[in-house]
């Protein structure tokens, strides 16, 4: 499984490859730290499943969420956000996001479900 991670915080980026590197079968072809560069390496990886911030520079997480469910419909999106409120999360939801985590209480989740959708892939 091919997963692209698109966060500002560089801490996170590598926290999460460091996690998702140590599952087998997982493959993380890229790390982006804004919309740009994460829509670039979307087109460029093809990933399976991709781990989206909401604020980033040069565009959100929610027009990346927009563009690649209507490109993709069948990439898995994943919101992990600093900002979980209701209204980010019924907009995500609305424009096609799989899973939406905060951050400060459920990074771990992450993990689980990008091993749930290895085994149910395979």
């Amino acid at each position: 499984m091919k997963i692209l991670i698109a966060d500002d915080s560089e801490a996170v980026r590598q926290r999460l490859s460091e996690m998702l590197s140590e599952i087998a079968g997982v493959q993380v072809v890229g790390e982006a730290c804004d919309m740009v560069d994460a829509l670039e390496l979307f087109e460029k990886s093809g990933p399976d499943a991709v781990i989206l911030d909401i604020r980033m520079p040069r565009g959100g997480g929610i027009e990346a969420l927009r563009r690649i469910k209507g490109k993709c419909p069948r990439t898995r999106v994943l919101i992990l956000t600093n900002y979980p409120c209701s209204q980010y999360r019924n907009k995500c939801l609305q424009e096609g996001a799989d899973y939406f985590f905060d951050k400060s209480n459920e990074f771990m989740d992450v993990v689980g479900v990008i091993e749930g959708l290895l085994s149910a892939s395979g």
